[in-house]
């Protein structure tokens, strides 16, 4: 009995001495190298982010790497797989993405891992804007032109997509359900050959990122006719907003760190910090602005699983009332 009494007595004095080993453990992330799983190839509009952040992430963590690792295919959901059965102990992370990380249950009902419920939101990194564009040799001049072409053809008008239930794609289906018009995806296998079919004339618009369309508007080949947010996007001045034809419309592409479901939240709150401090230092935050044309955003991890929480409850109702399915 008394044994026992000294080991209940002790318990509490055992855990407080624990305690400061386990908050040193976490404060000191990371301890080693970290491992940055990305839903998509090299040289996109996510990867190009993921290496800035990593070229980034030595003096804002302990001198360690984050080493970025493309795992490419079904729409980002094999990363996301990648991730959700990894260990929830900051060593391996996710560049978050739309369809890995939101809606890919949605999209894939055979998904064998639930987005909503495979993760640790961490931080909201970035915002990148979207724009809808049209080749310069396109007759069409505003967004009100597009619907209009649109509505005057039977089966309506293309547009190019670089995958089902990406943003581009989803963006476009909303633009047809608020105009009351029809468009019909024509899907590619990346962004450079949504680009290289609308430059051919294959399709008659296409709505990617600003980072990814704005070369090919400097260079006056594509039109910018408006853009997905309802902030203005200084790379594309005087280029109204979609919502300021249809009140209440927003689009964007976003990323941001997620880790497996099952992270300590001091954990998470550790990791946070040091993405916070890589992506609001001055010349990164710089470099994110002038090349991507992103907004940063650098929110806390409660922010980011509301943001996530509210694209699910928008897009369900676009992707099951357009019966959208990825193969």
């Amino acid at each position: 009995m008394t044994i026992l009494l000294h080991r209940r007595a002790l318990g509490p004095i055992a855990l407080g001495l624990a305690a400061p080993a386990i908050a040193r453990a976490q404060s000191a992330w990371p301890g080693s190298q970290v491992r940055l799983v990305v839903p998509f190839g090299a040289g996109g509009a996510v990867d190009t982010l993921s290496r800035i952040v990593a070229n980034a992430f030595g003096p804002a963590a302990n001198g360690q790497t984050l080493v970025v690792e493309n795992r490419s295919g079904a729409g980002g959901t094999i990363a996301g797989q990648v991730v959700a059965q990894s260990r929830p102990d900051g060593a391996t992370l996710m560049m978050a993405d739309l369809g890995a990380n939101a809606i890919g249950k949605i999209l894939q009902p055979g998904l064998a891992y639930d987005p909503v419920t495979a993760f640790t939101p961490i931080i909201h990194l970035v915002n990148l804007p979207i724009v809808v564009i049209v080749r310069t040799e396109s007759s069409v001049r505003t967004l009100t032109d597009l619907v209009a072409l649109a509505r005057s053809r039977p089966d309506g008008i293309t547009y190019a997509s670089p995958g089902v239930g990406h943003v581009s794609h989803l963006a476009a289906e909303l633009l047809a359900r608020r105009a009351g018009v029809k468009f019909t995806a024509v899907h590619y296998r990346s962004g450079s050959d949504v680009l290289r079919s609308l430059l051919a004339g294959e399709t008659e618009f296409t709505f990617p990122s600003v980072s990814t369309a704005l070369p090919f508007i400097r260079e006056e080949k594509a039109r910018a006719l408006a853009i997905g947010t309802a902030r203005p996007v200084p790379a594309l001045p005087g280029v109204p907003a979609v919502s300021a034809t249809y009140p209440g419309f927003e689009a964007m592409t976003w990323h941001g760190i997620e880790g497996p479901a099952g992270m300590d939240a001091a954990l998470a709150d550790r990791i946070n910090a040091v993405f916070r401090a890589i992506v609001t230092n001055p010349e990164v935050k710089s470099t994110l602005e002038t090349r991507q044309a992103a907004e940063v955003i650098a929110g806390t991890p409660a922010e980011f699983a509301a943001l996530i929480a509210g694209d699910v409850a928008k897009w369900t109702p676009v992707i099951r009332e357009g019966n959208i399915r990825a193969e």
